[in-house]
């Protein structure tokens, strides 16, 4: 089955990047046609299967066997290797035709390429995030995407974040809790300014846990005090 399923990527990959040589298309119609030739609907269906499918098999395998067992990481080995491929059609896909509609994407075609995206190196993500914004502005992307993505590339920086969207484990208290944030007293300004919902209501929702303002305003401080040391030192 998962064999099956990655040769219809690999064919699928094939025929839009051919598109994307052979077809130089240079006046609004040519670009119309080309979105109409590309079934968005089933090739983000096929993307998102193999790009969560062996993160889920992994996650749920992770809590029986441990996270270094044989079977966490076999299917590990099957994620990178279709995303490899996932993220080239995306990134063909995006380069192309830009970001597509919503009506052509379905309700999970975001998502998807989102998670592609999210999946990526950081220079991905910083690539796409000007057209992301330009997305969320169009009404075609939900805010919450391009606040992940934001945060995503903020703490792979080493910077605090802005939306409050990144956990991080931590052994000292072998607990998770957030990627020090930017300002913390203003994070639901920002957040409402974008289109989300406030920070206490998202990280019960999505993480089951407490925000505490006083804590995270501390956490802040700590987190600028470590770096500026590393600065000057």
């Amino acid at each position: 089955m998962m064999l099956d399923v990655m040769i219809r990527i690999w064919l699928i990959s094939g025929l839009l990047l051919l598109s994307g040589c052979s077809k130089k298309l240079n006046n609004e119609k040519g670009v119309k046609d080309l979105k109409r030739e590309i079934d968005y609907r089933a090739l983000l269906d096929t993307i998102w299967r193999t790009e969560q499918g062996p993160i889920s098999k992994r996650d749920s395998l992770m809590r029986i066997y441990g996270a270094e067992s044989v079977e966490v990481l076999e299917q590990q080995k099957i994620y990178e290797r279709n995303h490899r491929i996932n993220e080239k059609i995306i990134c063909n896909l995006l380069d192309e035709n830009g970001w597509p509609d919503p009506d052509l994407t379905g309700n999970r075609g975001n998502w998807t390429i989102c998670n592609v995206i999210q999946h990526a190196d950081n220079e991905v993500r910083i690539k796409y995030l000007p057209m992301m914004r330009k997305a969320v502005q169009d009404q075609k992307l939900e805010p919450r995407f391009l606040a992940r993505a934001e945060d995503r590339i903020a703490t792979e920086r080493g910077d605090l974040q802005l939306y409050g969207g990144q956990m991080k484990y931590y052994p000292e208290t072998k607990s998770f809790n957030l990627w020090p944030v930017y300002d913390p007293e203003n994070i639901d300004k920002r957040r409402a300014e974008i289109g989300l919902e406030p920070i206490e209501v998202f990280l019960k929702n999505r993480f089951d846990f407490e925000w505490d303002l006083e804590e995270q305003i501390q956490r802040s401080k700590e987190f600028e005090r470590a770096r500026q040391s590393k600065i000057e030192n």
